[in-house]
């Protein structure tokens, strides 16, 4: 009797040490976390992370730039309007349902009613269902970005969000800041599944064990999120074990990490424009150029990478990086303070005058600071800056109202082309398209919106890089923004938690795919 104990408690060991030895856990520090669980509802990088992590997309980008097969696994086009997908069988939501097309079809028809999405598919004619695991995506028109723009299609599970909630509003209902069945509850065909979500608190994800992509080397078996807004405590949390991965680290601590035996440091090129928009409506000023321009000769940004960012990031005079079709060579930085002056006097404007400024504290690396220093800058010509920063997920609500004179944005190009910024950021407020979405200045140049859209038909690639570096030029010699620099993404990491292969350009990391040593 006491042997067979002893065997059954030898048993027990060692089944317990293989399940513990197999089970693998992340601990993710992130500046922010997502706002919802709702893929469709925001469009934000926040969000697009969640949506790689709980969701699947058609098609993705990999870290070599390429886009490369998700949940359809192969692709032909049709003619110049029609993309052909072919969906993966045997794919399993959350819930249990199974994906068909029906759900790619039901998925892109919310995608164009939501406020964030739907400029960006304006271009987008329809989904058309071939069977049950093929559908066609046509354009109103010629169309080089289709194939890209596939990479923001995640399937939701159509039965899952159809029907009513407990309140009686539509499962289906997709609107920002407010209760809905989608903002709080998920079902989609990703790695993880959702088991807590508190905005602001915590995200906890499990291993979805129906998950239908059995080549993804990744081991992760559970992933728990905590917001670290404080970049200090997010890199002490790292130090001391508490969490296995952060973003972003700060330029302040890059030697810090490179200098602890016990993590990695991995840095990329991301290619996100920090910018701050003139409010042309809420100040007369800023409906001269001239002035928009004396902002922006004000604005030592060269300055602002050296010593706030400690040279880790781009100085920009434009919103396309290099290697973006739109980039023109020729603009440069503009920072020269007699010339900004000189600028001010010859609108009428040498006694300057006052503006509220608003920037997150907690979205883009060191935002808090740049918004100081920027405020500190315009002094010297004369406009007087009321600053107020606040945390990601109060400011976002507030850049929507348009609540400053002067307001902070980044954005990366959702599609990795130079036409994307300027159809959010730059071209005319347009609620029925969509386009403008992210104009918080009310810049409005009936030329540049021509040439974006004419751009977004134009298959010719000397063309079309001609027509998107005119709008950089208009957009620069009309001071539309004030260009900050190109942020690059950072991540720090312990080193047997191998991130290096799942990070990319975007700032999605791959958690999936993640595996830990």
């Amino acid at each position: 009797m006491k042997k067979l104990i002893l065997l059954f408690l030898s048993l027990f060991i060692v089944l317990f040490f293989m399940g513990t030895a197999s089970s693998k856990t992340l601990k993710v520090g992130l500046d922010a976390d997502p706002v919802s669980l709702d893929p469709q509802v925001q469009l934000s990088g926040g969000m697009l992370q969640l949506s790689h992590w709980v969701f699947d997309p058609l098609v993705r980008w990999n870290k070599d730039h390429e886009i490369v097969p998700r949940l359809a696994h192969k692709w032909e086009r049709l003619d110049e309007l029609t993309i052909r997908f072919y969906l993966h069988k045997g794919v399993k939501f959350h819930s249990g349902n199974p994906f068909t097309a029906k759900d790619v079809e039901w998925s892109f028809a919310r995608l164009q009613k939501s406020v964030d999405f739907k400029g960006l598919f304006e271009p987008f004619e329809s989904v058309t269902i071939v069977d049950d695991y093929t559908v066609d995506i046509k354009t109103k028109k010629a169309y080089p970005l289709l194939l890209n723009m596939a990479t923001y299609i995640f399937p939701m599970d159509s039965k899952f969000y159809t029907g009513t909630d407990a309140t009686g509003q539509p499962k289906d209902a997709c609107i920002k800041f407010t209760h809905t069945f989608a903002n709080g509850n998920e079902s989609g065909t990703g790695p993880f599944v959702v088991d807590k979500f508190e905005q602001g608190i915590v995200l906890e994800m499990t291993r979805f064990k129906d998950y239908w992509d059995t080549k993804s080397p990744g081991n992760v078996s559970k992933v728990i999120l905590s917001p670290i807004k404080e970049s200090a405590t997010r890199v002490a949390a790292l130090l001391s074990g508490d969490v296995d991965f952060i973003s972003p680290v700060p330029p302040t601590d890059f030697q810090r990490i490179q200098s602890d035996p016990k993590v990695d440091l991995v840095t990329l090129n991301g290619g996100r424009i920090i910018t701050f928009q003139m409010n042309q409506d809420r100040v007369e000023a800023f409906k001269d150029a001239r002035v928009r321009n004396a902002v922006c000769y004000a604005v030592n940004n060269a300055g602002i990478v050296e010593k706030i960012m400690k040279g880790t990031a781009s100085v920009a005079a434009q919103q396309s990086p290099e290697g973006y079709l739109g980039h023109k060579a020729n603009l440069k930085p503009r920072f020269d303070l007699d010339k900004a002056k000189a600028l001010m006097k010859e609108a009428g404007y040498a006694g300057g005058f006052e503006v509220t400024m608003m920037a997150p504290n907690d979205r883009y690396v060191n935002d808090a600071k740049i918004a100081e220093a920027t405020a500190q800058m315009l002094a010297k010509i004369n406009i007087k800056v009321n600053l107020k920063t606040m945390p990601k997920a109060q400011y976002w609500d507030e850049f929507d109202k348009r609540a400053a004179d002067m307001m902070m944005i980044g954005w990366h190009s959702d599609t990795e082309d130079s036409g994307n910024f300027s159809e959010f950021l730059t071209m005319c407020r347009n609620a029925d398209t969509g386009y403008g979405q992210y104009n918080s200045g009310g810049y409005c140049n009936k030329k540049i919106d021509e040439l974006v859209i004419g751009a977004q038909s134009e298959t010719d690639l000397a063309k079309r890089a001609a027509m998107l570096q005119e709008v950089e030029q208009i957009l620069y010699d009309e001071a539309a923004f004030v260009p900050f620099h190109w942020q690059n993404h950072s991540y720090g990491a312990k080193k047997n938690f191998k991130i290096e292969p799942i990070v990319n350009a975007l700032n999605f990391p791959y958690f999936g795919d993640l595996v830990v040593e």
